[in-house]
């Protein structure tokens, strides 16, 4: 069974920072396209970030140039390191395994599914004004 258990979600205070990791087991890690994404309140799934197997990576605008993504595959580990908090990330951040049968770029386009992809239960954060 894939497992995805994500850690480093908290409350900070605006332009803080956060270290969210992933620890992902089930599954040989470094063969898979990932993915964070998050669910701000009243909205639905947005992509954040994603690492390819070959590293290529993709940010969305609302993050870009603030947040980072990296995967250690001889840990199973995903990370996002992330900067300069505003209040508009609060959101519940998930790591995610995107769906195999894409390429990265299709999974950027089509966006987050929960039917295909699968999803760690999720790690909260909280940036205060």
């Amino acid at each position: 069974d894939v497992h995805l258990v994500e850690s480093g979600g908290g409350t900070v205070q605006s332009g803080g920072s956060l270290r969210l990791s992933c620890v992902a087991s089930g599954f040989i890690f470094s063969h898979y396209d990932m993915c964070w994404a998050r669910r701000p309140p009243g909205k639905g799934p947005e992509w954040v970030s994603c690492i390819g197997t070959g590293e290529s990576t993709y940010y969305s605008d609302s993050v870009k140039g603030r947040f980072t993504t990296t995967r250690d595959n001889a840990e199973n580990t995903l990370y996002l390191q992330m900067s300069s908090l505003k209040p508009e990330d609060t959101a519940p951040y998930y790591c995610v395994r995107a769906d195999p049968r894409k390429p990265l770029v299709a999974t950027i386009h089509d966006g987050p599914s929960e039917d295909n992809d699968s999803w760690g239960r999720g790690t909260q954060v909280t940036v205060a004004s």
